[in-house]
């Protein structure tokens, strides 16, 4: 048996296992990889680094025994009965004070089981939310790690060195008690989910509504991926377009079937939005889209029945694109506020302590959702009590600036059929938000006439119930 022992270990040597754990060995940590794949282990094993220290073994047994204590291992396996079924394989193998994190997308709910049951035995439990893809596990992901602050201490030098930098700061921090990590990483998929529906709407407007070639759409993209609104999404955008088949001169993005996946976290994010309460309405219409893009033959029996051929929209092209640009500015600052409105409450609400400001600075570099926004977003939450960003004046002067660019997309989408559904939604909270008197008086009145739900007043403190309908005698 191998003498030496290992600072890392990984369970489950897919991509982005294999990939974080040889970024670890990059920085000069030794690292163990188990994997029941022994050609997976062996490719591992290829793929390092000349001069580092890596190791595939093919059982847990072999991998524990040779990391050093209290031991530091990660899952980077499917979410769900593959982390529990690994967690059972594992208990018999470690000693108190062994640190176990689950590195994969799992609902925070199961992470909070996880850590009591394993608490329970002496041993430390993290869920750590991982973003940047294949890449970004390689050259330097966000990561998002929630859970036992002396378990966090531990590891905090690994995942600092492998982590994404921004101006030499790492890309990762203590984000919070318990289940933490993994909620934050959630939140992040739901804005996320909301981004890449806003992207997708202004395609449709510009390559439907303007007829923009796919060389055109390649040069608006690359455009706004400059300055305020310079992002990773925007970034990836821009090359799609330029993609064309091997040996064919045809664009992929025309071949792709228009039917969007999901892996469950855009929709556990509008689901924990709702049991907060926080209304989240950009991300829930991101999700709400994509599961409308499944139904592909009632909508293709739906646009014979209605005659709905995308038209092109009659206005002034280079006029609109810039209003399209600005109401996508406006519109994606709307999808990070709701989200980080909602880890604000769910930080109260869950007691898991989020601390706003962090969760900022990790996202500024190495995950999806990275953009220049972020690091504005930093200057303002250096009020720790600000609840939601379109309470920050000077987010609210940049929101000011572009409304009139947003209403006016919204109404020719409107006008012309076409369903902008996350920039619609996005103008709707932004309305809704900062309005003194809502409607709703009226809906707690009909409340109160059909089940005597009670109301209260604005000129007078306490609960009333009204008999909204005489009952004439006969």
């Amino acid at each position: 048996m191998d003498k030496n022992l290992y600072d890392f270990g990984m369970i489950g040597l897919g991509t982005m296992g294999s990939n974080l754990l040889l970024n670890m060995a990059d920085h000069g940590f030794s690292v163990i990889g188990y994997d029941k794949n022994a050609e997976k282990t062996k490719a591992f094993e290829k793929s390092a680094t000349e001069g580092t220290t890596v190791k595939g073994v093919n059982t847990l047994e072999e991998m524990i025994s040779q990391l050093k204590t209290p031991r530091k291992i990660m899952m980077l396996v499917p979410a769900g009965k593959p982390v529990d079924s690994v967690i059972s394989e594992l208990k018999p193998l470690l000693q108190k004070g062994d640190i176990v994190i689950d590195g994969g997308n799992s609902h925070y709910t199961d992470t909070l089981i996880r850590i009591k049951e394993l608490e329970k035995s002496g041993f430390h439990f993290m869920g750590i939310g991982i973003s940047g893809g294949e890449e970004g596990a390689r050259k330097g992901p966000s990561i998002m790690p929630g859970g036992d602050k002396e378990a966090y201490k531990e590891v905090a030098p690994i995942l600092e060195a492998v982590a994404a930098k921004v101006n030499g700061e790492p890309c990762v921090g203590y984000l919070g008690r318990d289940a933490a990590g993994h909620y934050v990483k959630m939140v992040h998929n739901g804005i996320e989910y909301a981004i890449m529906q806003l992207i997708s709407e202004c395609y449709d407007l510009m390559h439907h509504g303007l007829k923009l070639t796919n060389d055109e759409l390649h040069g608006v993209f690359a455009d706004w991926d400059q300055g305020e609104l310079k992002s990773f999404l925007l970034e990836i955008t821009a090359e799609i377009f330029q993609k064309k088949e091997e040996k064919l001169e045809t664009y992929l993005v025309d071949k792709i079937l228009d039917k969007a996946g999901a892996k469950g976290t855009g929709k556990w994010t509008s689901q924990e939005g709702l049991n907060l309460p926080m209304p989240i309405p950009t991300i829930d219409s991101a999700v709400m889209m994509r599961n409308l893009s499944s139904l592909i033959d009632e909508r293709k029996e739906a646009s014979k029945i209605y005659n709905t051929n995308p038209e092109e929209i009659a206005t002034n092209k280079k006029e609109f694109i810039s209003q399209l640009k600005d109401a996508f500015y406006f519109a994606s600052i709307i999808s990070y506020a709701q989200g980080l409105a909602m880890l604000t409450v769910a930080s109260s609400e869950l007691n898991m302590d989020i601390p706003l400001p962090e969760v900022v600075s990790v996202w500024r570099g190495g995950c999806i959702i990275r953009s220049a926004m972020l690091d504005e977003f930093k200057k303002s939450y250096q009020n720790k009590d600000l609840k939601n960003l379109l309470l920050d004046e000077p987010i609210a002067k940049k929101l000011t600036d572009k409304e009139k660019s947003l209403q006016n997309v919204v109404s020719l989408a409107a006008l012309n059929g076409y369903p902008a559904a996350g920039l619609m939604a996005s103008l709707n909270y932004f309305n809704a938000y900062r309005r003194n008197l809502l409607p709703t008086n009226l809906i707690q009145a009909q409340r109160d006439f059909f089940g005597a739900h009670t109301y209260q007043r604005v000129d007078k403190e306490g609960i009333f119930h009204t008999i909204w309908e005489e009952v004439v005698e006969s």
